[in-house]
């Protein structure tokens, strides 16, 4: 591995010299420059100076008491060395600063206080994956599909939407955060191991471990499956964008099925996600719902990607689809035509509408699959992290 080259950005003198010492430690990188404030601007010297140093980490302390300048910090400095990485270093019990520090552009979220090992870790990471984007030259996109209530249908457009990509693209993988899983079910497959299994082994995932834990349908996607019981310890917020950071680093479409789930969690990959697809049906009730789940999701920022589709569709008389789009306050992307007993029987046989090429409700899926990949088709996608605005 070779010696990457650091530059610290601490406002506490302690902090800044215990960062130094530790990096130094790695013996994989070396401190270039070290920096005791925040630029505010381009023109600013401490801007110049660490473009000066051309290091290939920057690594920013975020005070928890005045977290504003480091952010602006990092969302300068990410633009202005496109080609460094950043690390945020923080408390990880303040999930939206976490948030807000990957949206800014930093790649890696490290906890303070900070070892030796945490930051070897971040190191081996960095390379790992740079190593694989010169391969391939492209990361994947995350499409979250999100119940406006229960039975909404998030499954089975999860299900089918990822057949379908996997159909005309390859590399799909489909991941299941339900508190209950039912995807599985839906594919007919038995899972060895699930979601909590990948999260319990973080630490020590690699790209052939990941395979270890994804389960095989026969039409080649593979099935990240969520939990056959009610879990009863969540993977802290962290571990889950070290997860999905990993997953599209290996596929180039992951689907999640959030279902009803509303945490932050489900915050979190909403603002992770390339398009945030909310799943509602006609009547009163589930626009309504819709209307406050979107609600929820726009707190923490991202709004602009949400979009509704409508499940299990008719026309209602005196009822338009702009209607709808108020009542929700999401713009409407696709409707999902009313097939309700092709459905539920494919659900019970564990044979997914899409395996039905031929029928109106399979190209529908396929369909919407076009829609949200017809800028990919032609247009190779820059490399890009998790830790970075998509």
């Amino acid at each position: 591995m070779p010696e990457l080259s650091v530059v610290i950005m601490a406002t506490d003198n302690e902090q800044r010299t215990v960062l130094q010492v530790l990096v130094d430690g790695t013996s994989v990188a070396r401190t270039a420059h070290t920096c005791a404030s925040f630029p505010v601007a381009v023109s600013d010297p401490i801007t110049r100076r660490v473009q000066a140093a051309n290091p290939d980490v920057l690594m920013v302390d975020i005070p928890a008491d005045n977290p504003s300048p480091a952010m602006r910090a990092i969302e300068l400095l990410h633009q202005e060395l496109p080609d460094c990485a950043v690390f945020a270093i923080g408390n990880l019990n303040q999930p939206q600063v976490i948030v807000n520090a990957m949206r800014a552009g930093a790649r890696e979220f490290i906890e303070r206080p900070t070892t030796t090992t945490d930051l070897l870790e971040a190191f081996v990471r960095l390379t790992t994956a740079q190593r694989r984007v010169q391969k391939e030259g492209l990361r994947g996109k995350i499409f979250t599909i999100v119940n406006a209530k229960g039975g909404s249908g998030s499954t089975t457009v999860a299900v089918n939407l990822a057949l379908a990509l996997q159909s005309a693209h390859g590399s799909s993988a489909l991941v299941d955060l339900a508190p209950l899983g039912h995807a599985a079910l839906h594919l007919n497959v038995k899972p060895v191991f699930n979601l909590t299994d990948a999260t319990r082994n973080l630490h020590r995932m690699d790209s052939s471990l990941m395979e270890s834990f994804m389960t095989r349908h026969s039409g080649g996607l593979q099935l990240l499956a969520g939990s056959s019981v009610p879990a009863a310890i969540e993977p802290s917020t962290t571990e889950f964008v070290r997860l999905f950071d990993m997953l599209v680093a290996h596929y180039r479409y992951v689907v999640v099925d959030n279902s009803s789930r509303l945490d932050a969690v489900s915050r979190l990959v909403a603002n992770l996600s390339e398009c945030v697809l909310l799943v509602a049906c006609t009547d009163v009730a589930s626009l309504w719902s819709a209307a406050r789940v979107q609600q929820y999701l726009g707190e923490t920022g991202g709004r602009e990607r949400l979009r509704l589709v409508l499940n299990r569709f008719r026309k209602v008389p005196g009822f338009s689809e702009s209607e709808a789009e108020n009542a929700a306050g999401v713009k409407l992307l696709w409707r999902v035509p009313n097939q309700y007993f092709a459905i539920s029987s494919s659900i019970d046989r564990g044979t997914p509408v899409m395996e039905q090429s031929q029928t109106d409700i399979a190209r529908c899926f396929s369909g919407l699959a076009n829609e949200l990949t017809r800028d990919d088709i032609n247009v190779k996608r820059e490399a890009w992290s998790l830790f970075k605005t998509v």
